[in-house]
Order: C-alpha cells, then structure tokens, then sequence
C-alpha cells in the first residue's frame, strides 16, 4: 500500500490502544490451534518435501509418482531409497564454508560503490522502516555489487582460470543440500537463543509461550550482530539468491557436459530468472519498505526458508533440464519470453507506481494522469492520529496487488519453459500461488485493522486483489 506500514489501534483509551496494536505488527502475539497445526507441520515436513524433490531428480529423473508407486507396490523401502542418497562430504562442506565466508566478507567488508557510477541505482548506507519500538536500523546495501563481483569471477573462472568445473555446484547438489540444512537449523537456533537472552532491541521482539511458534516465525524482529550484519537483510539476499543464478548457470554447464548442447528452455530460464534476481538487487534499498523486512520476525521461516527452500526448490526448472533437455518449438519459446516479460513488467511497473505515489505523495502522473486515492486516518501505538492515502491507479486501480500476478505470470513463465512432459518443474508456480495468495490476504487483514472504515471505502473502489474481474 501507498503508507509505509505502521503500528495502529483505534484511539480509545492508552492501555487498550497499546492492546490492540500489538496485533498490528510483526507476527502474532497468540497461537491458535491452527497456526500450531501449520507451524508443526512445516517443521515436520517442509525438509522432506524438498529431499523428496532432490531425490526424485536423482534416482526417478524428476518422476514425483514413481517412488510413490515403487513404495506403495513393495518395490522398494524408505531405507532403500536413504541408501542410495549421497551424504555429506567433505568436498561439499568446503565448498559451502567457503561460499558462505565470502559472502559475508563481500556483505560485510566492501562498501558499495555500484551507486557511484550507476545512474538510478541506490546503494550505499540506507535507513529501513520505523520498528514498533520506533528504531530506524541501518543497511549497507551492496547486493548488487556482491552478486556482480561472485558472477565475474565465476565467469573468470569457466573462462580462464580453471580452478573448478562449472558443474561444481550440480555435482555436489545433495551434499551440499546437506550443508545447506545444516547452516539453516543453526542460524534458525542461535536467532532464537538470542532472543531470549541477549535481543538487539527487547522492545521488537514478541513472545508467544509457545516453543514451536517461536522457533519456526521468530523471536527477533531485526535480530544483529554488531552495528551492520543483520541476519534479515543477509540470509534473504545472500547467500540464497546470489547463489540462484549461479545454480543455473551450472545446471546449463552440465547439460551441456552430457548431451552436448544448451537447450532453449535452459537458456530461457537462465535469462528469465536472472533478470528477476538481478531486479532484487537493483532494488534492494527499496526492499527495506517490504512485508519481509517490515513485517516478519526472523526464525526458522526465513532462517532455513532461505538456506534451504529458496535455492533447492526455486531452481528446480534448471534441475529438471539437465535430466530432460527441451528443445522448445521456435513459437513456444517466443510465447514463453513474452510471457515472462510481461509479468516482470507488470511486476515492476506497479511497484513502482507504488514507490512513486509514496514518494511524492501523490503529486506525480501515473499513466498520464493524476492518481486517485483514498484518504485514510490510522492511529499508531502511541495514540498518535497519522494520515495516509491508498493508491486506486494505474495497476493498483485493476486490482489491489497485481505486482503479485506479475510475479505468477513470471513464475508460469519459468514452468512452462520446460514443456509438459512432468509435474515437478510446475511446483514453483503452484507454490508461489498458494504463497502469494496467502501474503495478499495476510496484508489485507492488516490494513483493515490499521485502516478500518477507510479499508472498506478502498476495497470497494478496486474491489479485487489478484486478478481482475476474477478475484
């Protein structure tokens, strides 16, 4: 939305607005059986899904209904399938060590200079959000500069110097995925150990009694070591998405290692998914204002979501075209450029009318015209009445999160790349669906707390969420 998301409550007396903001930011301060029942089954089975993932790849060519069958017809047992999985090496963990270190070294000890020389890009020492408890933290923001220096040594590497093979990644693919849960069970544990007993701001964290909820949503809102490593900014950023365009760019390496060539599908991935990532990185300070830094703690959601569900399972289409290249028909792969491109468009053409209405209040042209908006009062938890206005043009007019189906028109994108031969390469698209879906609607029931009868007077001027005239 156009405001800048703050804590709020309708303004009645100090102890029951203080009371009822407390619901308004971060996660919740009360468990319900069903958030339990979802904590503990993402806890449970979450790591499973993607060793399914991996392990279908690995031992059915990316079937999902083979070993289902094998298992269900007596072919084979769990412990026969465990067998066959390749476990921890040493090659693995020193190679994940090393990624790890020198993405906190390029985080944390070279200050960005791509703003330097880079018209329009925002880099360097920026500020975040106002916290609930009222600090404004500071970011360096050189993930731009990071991914740069990591792809161009790489690249060096493929070209000149030879220190590894460019199929490193995807011939260490399982162990490292072991390395990878290791990493995101530890940082997941000392972020929550750390909110108990030594929190960078006690008035940011919340506390719901209950372990499971804790652990797996998070303790800490901005949990940091020191003045600069924030855990949040870090483990979103780096090293999951830098590494993303790196996994492909193995996976094209050893396609064309065993079948001699790199398809069109692999390369449409590539670039199709390169820009998304390199998109994130362009806008990183503007990251600072979204739900992920704004809204949610840091636990095992985001601490092991991002070691291990990000780079696992967002990179499945380039795992499955190593197993099954597809030489896409001329059309097909223009159909499915488009697509992709048409949904980063959307994407970013709508956060940015977004960031522009935000930025100049609304004084600005949006399609040419001069934006509607809704006019909005909120209190926040100091009993403070603050205005605000809700963009209703441009894409945000057609629907009220359609930088949301840019991204899923991006993400079918993706799937359809790899033809239609299996399901697996399709799980992407489906999850973002359910995850965005779900983000929509956790959104909304944010701001009508925060907005009340003005929410209601916004939803009816743009009465859908995702897709218009649908839903």
């Amino acid at each position: 939305m156009a405001a800048r998301f703050r804590p709020s409550a309708p303004h009645t007396s100090a102890a029951s607005s203080v009371a009822a903001s407390q619901g308004q930011w971060g996660r919740a301060w009360e468990v319900d059986w069903f958030s339990l029942a979802s904590v503990l089954f993402l806890l449970l089975f979450a790591p499973f899904i993607v060793y399914f993932f991996i392990m279908a790849c690995d031992q059915y060519a990316c079937s999902l209904t083979a070993p289902v069958l094998d298992l269900a017809a007596g072919r084979v047992r769990l412990s026969d399938i465990w067998a066959k999985t390749p476990s921890l090496t040493k090659e693995a963990a020193q190679i994940y060590a090393l990624w790890v270190s020198f993405q906190v070294l390029l985080y944390m000890a070279l200050p960005d200079v791509c703003h330097r020389f880079l018209p329009g890009y925002v880099g360097g020492v920026q500020e975040g959000a106002v916290t609930p408890a009222g600090v404004i933290n500071k970011y360096e923001i050189n993930g731009l500069q990071a991914w740069l220096i990591t792809h161009l040594l790489w690249l060096a590497n493929a070209r000149f110097l030879s220190w590894f093979p460019p199929t490193i990644i995807f011939d260490n693919w399982i162990p490292l995925l072991w390395c990878a849960n290791i990493l995101g069970y530890a940082v997941s544990t000392f972020a929550m150990i750390k909110g108990y007993l030594f929190p960078t701001n006690a008035r940011d964290c919340k506390f719901t009694g209950n372990f499971f909820y804790n652990y797996m949503m998070g303790i800490e809102f901005n949990p940091r070591i020191g003045k600069w490593f924030d855990f949040k900014l870090f483990f979103n950023g780096r090293p999951g998405i830098v590494a993303w365009t790196l996994i492909n760019l193995s996976f094209a390496a050893k396609q064309q290692e065993l079948h001699g060539h790199v398809t069109n599908s692999m390369v449409l991935v590539n670039v199709l998914q390169a820009i998304y990532v390199l998109d994130f990185f362009w806008n990183e300070a503007w990251y600072l204002k979204t739900i992920d830094i704004c809204h949610d703690h840091f636990g095992w959601y985001l601490g092991w979501g991002d070691c291990v569900w990000l780079p696992y399972l967002y990179t499945l289409q380039g795992l499955y075209l190593v197993y099954h290249p597809v030489q896409l028909a001329a059309p097909h792969a223009a159909g499915v450029l488009l697509l992709g491109l048409l949904g980063y468009y959307v994407f970013r053409v709508a956060n940015h009318q977004k960031d522009l209405f935000r930025r100049t209040d609304g004084r600005c042209l949006i399609w040419g015209r001069k934006p509607k908006a809704i006019a909005c009062v909120y209190t926040s938890a100091d009993g403070q009445r603050h205005h605000s206005k809700l963009l209703a043009s441009g894409f945000w007019g057609l629907a009220r999160h359609l930088n949301y189906t840019g991204d899923l028109l991006g993400s079918l994108a993706y799937c359809l790349a790899c033809g239609g031969g299996h399901l697996l390469p399709y799980f992407y698209v489906a999850y973002m669906a359910v995850l965005l879906t779900h983000r929509c609607l956790r959104d909304e029931h944010r701001c009508a707390s925060k907005y009340g009868g003005d929410w209601a007077r916004y939803t009816a001027a743009v009465p859908y969420r995702l897709l218009p005239g649908i839903f």
